[in-house]
């Protein structure tokens, strides 16, 4: 092959992993915010809505996204949210304030109807309890509500309100966003750190079994990043068994600068690993906190998603926060992020896109219209569905990007899994530099592989292999022999080369 400015190498074997996928990681969010739920996931005069009014088209583009797990109810919403207003018949529900969105939430919706709905789509539950407003006895209680068989008020309660059966919520995060001003509830790491603490050991006391998450900082860039970390590891070490992360990638941000947030990420995530495991150091712990990316995605670059832009007039109707399109490019950098995912799967076991649907989402619906599919959709799609069994170390050798803002970054990256059981291997691909790059992928230690199919998208709104829709095309320029495949990836571009194995 000719014709591409740059060249790069990408070298596997089967014997270095970086871990097994927990499938955990192809999760999403659902937040009472904006139109997530109501008109997004729930709207019961909908044509194809279901008996209890969750909306059948998102239901099958959901399946088709290949979402593995939902966290519920928050995000902001939670810290001033009491579970039992979304309790009992519908008819005797309150209408509250909302504070942090700043709309009438009539409660419609809650714990029950959302735990049905994720259990009808195999969907693994996160439940959120509220450690802004609320405290350790209402976060036991909840947990004592969804999880204990029988035989108590709250769990015969459940069953009077139509579940008889428990709904064995197994992952539970302890609040939201601690560590923000912008939190109702906003506290100190060290407060913030012994309430979850004592709350943790609440819930637990109830279900021995669940596992808990504690949060950490809402995002890289927060005054008390680090310190917070620290604190909060060394408050819950003992109790929880995953820390929190939070990771939003602007598109108003320059181009070159937005298309490198997949290194972003990973360094994010090393410096979160790093935190944590010199705590459990410190304390001479053999424990090792894993990580909750439990918030992530891109910010379409049409959005306004500063403090301003999300200040409103109360509304008593759900409002449209954060509804742009997302365009190609947007589709480029969350691919890139999934490779970083990808390359963390020993320590990121938990990864939920926010949101599942309108709120910066993957998905779009219309009241009384159709659902359909954003650029974001196509990445993570095709990930979720390719990307199973281990997680295969990548040496990449490549050209150095330089941007403005982040410094110098590798113009390529790649994530590479391998499905034993199968036969077959997944190579992840992202080009962020501006020229094609010509990428060859030494898998010759794999013993032979054939090459089954290999499919792109571009962020140039122009770009001949761009779709109209935005899903995935055909990488053209691609052949595999001789132990290697070789693929000319078009600039700014992600794409994923499936393989089938002979021996590995």
């Amino acid at each position: 092959m000719s014709g591409a400015a740059a060249t790069a190498k990408v070298f596997l074997h089967p014997a270095f992993a970086v871990g097994e996928i927990d499938r955990r990681i192809f999760g999403s969010f659902v937040e009472h915010m904006g139109r997530c739920v109501y008109t997004g996931i729930y709207e019961p005069a909908h044509a194809t809505a279901d008996a209890d009014g969750f909306r059948g088209d998102v239901s099958a583009l959901v399946d088709e996204l290949g979402v593995t797990l939902v966290r519920y109810s928050g995000g902001n919403f939670v810290s001033g949210y009491d579970w039992r207003d979304g309790i009992g018949p519908v008819a005797d529900r309150p209408t509250r304030l909302d504070l942090a969105w700043r709309t009438a939430e009539p409660n419609t919706v809650g714990t029950d109807e959302f735990l049905r709905w994720a259990a009808r789509r195999g969907l693994d539950p996160i439940m959120a309890v509220n450690l802004g407003t609320a405290g350790v006895r209402e976060a036991a209680e909840l947990v004592e509500y969804c999880n204990v068989a029988g035989g108590t008020t709250l769990a015969d309660l459940r069953a009077s309100y139509g579940t008889p059966a428990p709904h064995a919520v197994r992952t539970w995060c302890l609040g939201n966003e601690m560590d923000g001003d912008w939190q109702i509830g906003h506290t100190t790491a060290e407060q913030y750190g012994r309430r979850a603490a004592e709350a943790g050991k609440a819930m637990r006391m109830v279900d021995p079994g669940i596992e808990l998450v504690a949060c950490g900082s809402s995002s890289r860039e927060m005054p008390t990043f680090g310190q917070w970390e620290d604190t909060v590891a060394e408050l819950t070490l003992d109790v929880v068994d995953y820390l929190s992360m939070h990771a939003y990638y602007d598109g108003t941000q320059a181009r070159r600068d937005y298309l490198v947030s997949g290194h972003r990420l990973h360094r994010f995530i090393e410096d979160v690993v790093a935190a944590v495991d010199a705590v459990a150091a410190r304390r001479g712990s053999e424990r090792r906190l894993q990580i909750a990316l439990d918030e992530w995605n891109v910010w379409s670059s049409a959005a306004d998603v500063s403090p301003a832009g999300l200040a409103r007039d109360l509304s008593l109707t759900p409002p449209r926060i954060t509804e742009e399109p997302y365009q190609s490019l947007d589709a480029v950098v969350l691919g890139d992020l999934l490779i970083s995912i990808l390359n963390h799967a020993d320590r990121v076991k938990i990864a939920c896109l926010s949101l599942l649907v309108n709120v910066s989402a993957p998905i779009l619906t219309e009241p009384d219209g159709p659902a359909t599919r954003q650029t974001t959709f196509h990445p993570f799609a095709a990930t979720a569905r390719l990307a199973a069994g281990t997680a295969l170390r990548t040496a990449v050798e490549c050209a150095p990007l330089t941007t403005d803002r982040h410094g110098t970054v590798p113009s390529v990256a790649a994530a590479a899994t391998l499905d034993r059981a199968a036969g077959r291997a997944a190579v992840f691909l992202a080009n962020r530099g501006p020229h094609p790059a010509e990428v060859t992928i030494d898998h010759q230690a794999f013993g032979g592989c054939t090459l089954l199919a290999a499919r792109t998208l571009t962020a140039d709104d122009a770009d001949e292999l761009r779709s109209i829709d935005g899903a995935l095309v055909e990488l053209k320029r691609v052949e595999t022999r001789n132990g290697a495949t070789t693929a000319v990836l078009p600039a700014e571009s992600w794409s994923v080369i499936e393989l089938e194995t002979r021996s590995a």
